[in-house]
């Protein structure tokens, strides 16, 4: 099978694509760069730096080879900054993910994997989240992943094209080779981490009056292998779907802001100052999934869902890769 990943060199698509060449895919890799890293691309990979936004880029690869299937990571991820520029976001996530899926159209590519976000839901009524929950973001980011699966959905109407959708809860962890390694970095747990490596002297706690136990944001934390895992799965059942894959991805447990850099302190051994600051805009209270379905259909089973061995996976990276993939 020949795979084309998009976004490839960045912190989710590269272990996708890492996966994919141990289970004997052919894999290419499609990044620009803008937010990636060439080193993390995986040694058995074509790599191919261009742009989805640019037509001509995935006309020329899916010309020139015979794709089965297109996995696509290529996305700006930022909520907060999405609150700011959100321009950058629908270009990016929305109209490039459309050029994308013009391309494959025409050169006849059928099934797509879409990485999708916990984003859509924005405050759940109630959590766990299931994936028939009302999709209200109340962020940019969250909204341009939204109209990117409700172009899915009218494409499979009129095109038949064969999609699934993975919704993410929050990516954390590495594996011995990937690691997260944004730059600017905005997650919390890599952030924790530099404060623990010396590289930044606090980490900040954006909101204390959430109505949660500790008044700090709540997240669902999923290794990113376990992703990987949900990836090769979904792509192995689109042969035989007649409908669409929509899945929460999450371990279905809720940490807050305050539990991860405490969890953290005990991993590291490291004080990890942490100090007050003000809510981001965009930011739901509570986000924690429902993976039953994922679990029941495609028989998905998560290895990481402890979030201390979680951070672990993470600290070891990046003491061993203090400044990234730089």
């Amino acid at each position: 099978m020949n795979v084309l990943v998009t976004g490839g060199a960045g912190y989710i698509g590269s272990v996708v694509a890492a996966e994919l060449l141990r289970a004997g895919r052919r894999v290419v890799v499609l990044d620009n760069l803008s937010r990636g890293h060439r080193r993390a691309v995986p040694p058995q990979a074509e790599f191919v730096r261009g742009d989805i936004a640019d037509r001509a880029a995935p006309d020329r690869l899916l010309a020139a080879r015979s794709f089965d299937a297109v996995m696509h990571f290529a996305a700006v991820i930022d909520v907060g900054e999405s609150m700011l520029l959100p321009e950058l976001y629908f270009r990016n996530n929305t109209a490039s993910a459309l050029t994308l899926l013009e391309a494959m159209l025409a050169h006849r590519v059928n099934r797509f994997v879409f990485s999708s976000t916990a984003a859509l839901y924005g405050n759940p009524e109630r959590t766990p989240i299931e994936e028939s929950a009302a999709l209200r973001p109340t962020s940019v980011y969250g909204e341009s992943k939204l109209l990117v699966e409700r172009m899915l959905a009218w494409l499979h109407t009129v095109h038949g094209l064969r999609y699934a959708s993975l919704r993410y809860f929050n990516a954390a962890g590495a594996t011995a080779t990937h690691g997260e390694a944004h730059h600017p970095e905005s997650h919390l747990i890599p952030l924790v981490l530099r404060v623990a490596l010396g590289q930044r002297p606090t980490v900040s706690i954006f909101g204390s009056d959430y109505p949660t136990d500790d008044g700090a944001c709540v997240r669902d934390y999923i290794h990113v292998a376990d992703l990987a895992s949900a990836h090769l799965l979904a792509l192995a059942a689109l042969d035989k779907a007649a409908v669409p894959l929509i899945y929460n991805l999450g371990n279905g447990r809720g940490f807050s802001v305050r539990q991860v850099i405490e969890a953290a302190r005990r991993v590291t051994g490291h004080a990890i100052p942490a100090i007050e600051a003000p809510r981001r805009p965009g930011d739901p209270a509570v986000l924690v999934a429902s993976s039953e379905k994922c679990r029941r259909e495609l028989g998905w089973r998560p290895q990481h869902a402890d979030l201390e061995s979680i951070i672990a996976s993470a600290w070891a990276w990046h003491r061993q890769h203090p400044n990234g993939y730089l």
